[in-house]
């Protein structure tokens, strides 16, 4: 016979009938998703809650959704003090381990079809109307330790609230450490954790504007408030037993919490983006792709969607731009100013952070810096915005050049080759994105700005280029090659463009980067050498000073050593295994030569003007480079046959390789014969 609620232990053991430590004891045993709603009724009694409620907190996150009621009662009614102590302990507990398992419900949902089916609600119109048939689609029920954290931000919007303390800053650091700890321990579903930040902080500071509607993020729909919601429901609040009535807040506290909820934004804003999973290589918001497109869509490739479609059209990138949307516009209502971001990015200056030691709260607002990086993404996403979406800017625009500002934040937000880590281009995806975005932002503005001195100008562009070569993202290392290139070729002093791409053929020890450098010469030798002599010019050569360097002998015989350098040392000489190792490493830069000199072969009007002859013959071109290279490809070739040394590295891939080089050493052979054949 099932028990009424006058007869359930929760009703019949309350004080006076027992003490609170027996009553906790008697709630223990018999808690249950049954009793939920007696223990609900019971924790309208404000006496009982302040006494027993924080020690609730730990039975009622276990049962979530179910205990939701509950937990708010305990928020509304419980000593504040003592339950967000509970709440924020309970955080930094949430196990996020069965969010480690791949998100099947995302890419469900992403692909349009689910494997279970989705309950649904009567629409608003339907609720007036008996008998309607309309029905809204409810998003699937969000995973336990998502839940865990939703209820919990939940109740520290409404604790917060009613602490009445002359230092409130102190219970805020407290809390805002612990929602990032936690939130930086999840794995999924962080779109709807990042909207539970966002409302919750706005219910701490009283911003009014509602949340942004989320467009395709059904999933983060539940959680926003609404009236069926009653976890994020406040009636009634008791008081703060502890605090006085009124508390007058002195300008330096009101200073040190709202410097609390700025840098706690960026470190969100950090954690969130630089965490995002690749996706058939779209790093983080993709902002130097989806920036290509708006600003030169004859890139695009036909027929093919472009980056920015698939953020419209596949969810789970329609959710990032969702997310990052609800923390921009929180920034705006923290009034998080550019130049405040700006200046946070180059800090040098190590200073304690809301992620610092709980017990040594800052005691001032310069003690709390913002992120670093977080600074340099917001940044990027407003600055984005107004070149994606034609959005007006938010306040007067801050001087932002290459040089020196985005010199600066590359130098202090990735890692500097002088540091010797060797990590640089390792870093997140999301964050070289938006490192690599500011660039190009710059070079659509034209504003390069002036290098302090060469030195300034070639250590930006190694900070580039290196980007190009280390990232494993093609993407980005096309986006890297294009902005070096783009600042390389805007230095109007030739020999500082000719001293840095040959100081990157002679020292740079990565193949691909090498071959950025041989192309950066080709271009320059066109443009510096039309099939029309520009004026001052024949074919015999110059007849007054030329205006570019590029147009005289002297550039190319600069670089010849390092373009065509003697490699049988490389690929001769050595065990033939280490000999094919070197050959295949250094195969893209050998071909990229190759197609250079057939191009000063071939064009007969550099002959005379660039002494194409001599460059070929006083640098031995066919003896120590053209030759090597056929001899190596017969002896790999030779090695591959069964039996042989090479035999295990024979693959299609291999010989089309081996086949590709013997073809250019053919042209350039051909090629030759236009040296003697002038007219």
């Amino acid at each position: 016979m099932a028990t009424t609620e006058k007869e359930s232990p929760l009703v019949t053991a309350l004080p006076p009938e027992t003490d609170y430590i027996s009553y906790l004891t008697i709630v223990e045993h018999y808690l249950s998703e049954e009793s939920l709603p007696v223990l609900h009724r019971v924790l309208q009694d404000e006496k009982l809650t302040t006494n027993i409620g924080w020690d609730l907190v730990h039975l009622l996150v276990p049962m979530l959704p179910h205990s939701s009621q509950c937990l708010q009662d305990i928020a509304r009614l419980g000593n504040p003090r003592e339950v967000i102590l509970k709440v924020t302990e309970s955080l930094r507990l949430i196990d996020y381990e069965a969010l480690d398992e791949p998100e099947e419900d995302e890419e469900d949902a992403e692909a349009g079809a689910s494997n279970h089916p989705h309950k649904t609600a009567p629409t608003a119109e339907g609720k007036d109307n008996v008998g309607s048939s309309q029905a809204a689609e409810l998003p699937p029920p969000l995973p336990l330790p998502v839940n865990q954290f939703t209820a919990l931000l939940s109740m520290l919007a409404t604790l917060h609230n009613r602490i009445k303390t002359k230092y409130p800053s102190r219970f805020l650091s407290t809390t805002l450490q612990a929602i990032l700890a936690s939130f930086s321990m999840a794995v999924s579903h962080r779109e709807e954790m990042v909207l539970s930040i966002v409302q919750t902080v706005k219910s701490i500071t009283g911003i009014r504007r509602p949340a942004l509607p989320s467009r395709k993020s059904s999933g983060m729909l539940q959680s926003m408030g609404t009236p069926d919601n009653p976890a994020l429901v406040a009636p009634k609040e008791g008081a703060d037993p502890e605090g006085a009535i009124a508390q007058d807040t002195s300008p330096e506290e009101t200073g040190m919490q709202n410097k609390l909820l700025q840098s706690f934004l960026t470190h969100v804003f950090e954690e969130y983006l630089l965490n995002l999973s690749p996706a058939d290589d779209i790093p983080g918001l993709a902002w130097c792709s989806r920036l290509s497109e708006k600003l030169s869509p004859e890139r695009t490739i036909p027929g093919k969607a472009s980056v920015t479609e698939r953020f419209t059209t596949e969810q789970r990138l329609a959710r990032r731009i969702d997310a990052v949307g609800q923390l921009v516009s929180l920034a705006q209502d923290l009034f998080i100013k550019d130049a405040h971001l700006l200046a946070a990015a180059v800090i040098v200056d190590s200073v304690p952070s809301t992620a610092g030691n709980e017990d040594d709260p800052p005691s001032s607002a310069a003690d709390i810096p913002l992120s670093r990086v977080g600074s340099l993404l917001l940044y990027t996403a407003r600055q984005s915005s107004i070149f994606l979406h034609d959005t007006p800017p938010k306040e007067t625009p801050q001087p932002f050049a290459i040089f020196p500002d985005h010199h600066e934040l590359l130098k202090h937000c990735l890692s500097s080759p002088a540091s010797g880590t060797g990590t640089l281009g390792t870093e997140p995806y999301a964050l070289i994105d938006g490192a690599i975005a500011l660039g190009l932002m710059c070079l659509e503005q034209d504003n390069i700005g002036e290098p302090q001195s060469d030195e300034d100008f070639n250590t930006y562009l190694q900070l580039v280029s290196l980007l190009s070569s280390n990232c494993p993202s093609p993407n980005l290392r096309g986006h890297a090659h294009y902005l070096t290139s783009t600042v390389l070729r805007s230095h109007p002093d030739d020999n500082v463009r000719l001293s840095f791409i040959r100081d990157t053929l002679e020292h740079c020890p990565f193949e691909n980067l090498k071959v950025s450098a041989v192309g950066w010469i080709k271009g320059e030798t066109i443009e510096a050498n039309p099939p029309t002599p520009l004026p001052g010019q024949t074919d015999a050569g110059a007849e007054t000073p030329p205006d570019s360097i590029f147009a005289t002998p002297g550039a190319l015989d600069s670089l010849a050593p390092f373009m065509f350098p003697s490699i049988s040392a490389d690929l001769l000489t050595p065990p033939i295994e280490d000999g094919y190792a070197a050959f295949v490493a250094n195969l893209s830069f050998y071909l990229s030569s190759l197609n250079f000199i057939y191009l000063l072969l071939c064009a007969k009007h550099l002959h005379g003007r660039l002494e194409i002859q001599d460059l070929w013959k006083d640098n031995d071109i066919a003896g120590s480079f053209l030759q090597p290279l056929r001899d190596a490809s017969a002896r790999f070739r030779d090695a591959m046959a069964p039996g042989k040394e090479l035999e295990e590295d024979k693959t299609e891939s291999a010989l089309a390789e081996i086949n590709v080089l013997d073809e250019a050493i053919e042209r350039v052979t051909k090629a030759v014969a236009f040296l003697n054949d002038e007219s």
